[in-house]
């Protein structure tokens, strides 16, 4: 995920995996209770359906090489839903925990995700350009909850704090193709895949640069394009893959785009970009 920061005491990240689910996480600084807690807003599409959770930090241990922080369900705390974030060296641990809609007394293993830093350079412009981090609101949270019976929301109507309130995001509109003698069948997948440096020089393939991903989404293979919202203004590179094979990933067989199509988005721009399927990998 490509977390950078969108405004002087906030940051953000924005992933799809297909065309009905996403996921968008925050973290920023709001006053509840009369005190300034970091925020975590997380959210998005679940096999099409819609949701919404709101937590804030009640716990933080902080030493060395290694962090602790809890973020808790803002009205029920722990019993509902909360999440441990550990950073440990260059990895990130989250878990997840939820009593499943109250079905359950206490909240309950949910997921888990663990990543590796891949990239400090995608982020440097904005850390620089909002003089990040600061210690200032972005959310005033004093009254949002207030008559309802828990922080989390299954429709967009009422979201305190939508996606498309988020500040300095922009979308891209991504289109493909498929060069002469290319036909693809509508039943497999085509994975479009947007970097922060280039896949290829002069034609030679940069493998070591998959590591420089910023979205990516699988789509059916004629689905033509995309709307990628929520996106980190910066200069990105678009690649399209055709997986010929159907195994999920990309490899011998599978067909590619060659050309580095590049394209810059601004603050809380739009912006086109395609690419044409040319290549079998050999």
């Amino acid at each position: 995920m490509d977390f950078r920061p969108v405004s002087e005491n906030q940051v953000s990240a924005k992933n799809e995996l297909d065309t009905l689910n996403d996921i968008h996480m925050s973290f920023f600084i709001a006053l509840y209770n009369n005190e300034y807690r970091v925020a975590f807003r997380n959210g998005g599409s679940f096999n099409g359906q819609k949701r919404t959770a709101y937590f804030l930090a009640d716990s933080v241990s902080e030493s060395g090489n290694s962090s602790f922080y809890r973020f808790t369900e803002i009205l029920n705390g722990k019993s509902r839903a909360y999440t441990d974030i550990i950073f440990s060296n260059d990895s990130l641990y989250m878990k997840v925990y939820t009593n499943h809609y109250n079905t359950l007394p206490a909240a309950t293993p949910h997921m888990v995700w663990s990543a590796k830093l891949q990239d400090h350079t995608s982020a440097a412009p904005a850390i620089g350009y909002f003089d990040f981090p600061k210690k200032s609101m972005t959310r005033n949270f004093s009254s949002t909850f207030s008559g309802l019976t828990e922080s989390i929301y299954y429709t967009l109507a009422g979201d305190p704090y939508p996606e498309s309130g988020q500040p300095y995001l922009g979308q891209t509109t991504v289109n493909y193709s498929y060069s002469a003698g290319y036909t693809p069948d509508p039943n497999k997948k085509v994975i479009l895949v947007v970097m922060t440096q280039p896949l290829f020089s002069g034609g030679i393939p940069l493998p070591a640069n998959l590591k420089y991903r910023s979205r990516y989404v699988v789509l059916s293979s004629d689905d033509t394009g995309f709307l990628f919202n929520y996106m980190h203004p910066g200069t990105y590179y678009l690649y399209a893959f055709y997986d010929n094979d159907g195994n999920g990933t990309i490899n011998s067989g599978d067909w590619i785009s060659t050309g580095n199509s590049t394209f810059t988005l601004g603050d809380q721009g739009t912006v086109n970009a395609s690419a044409q399927i040319n290549l079998t990998i050999p």
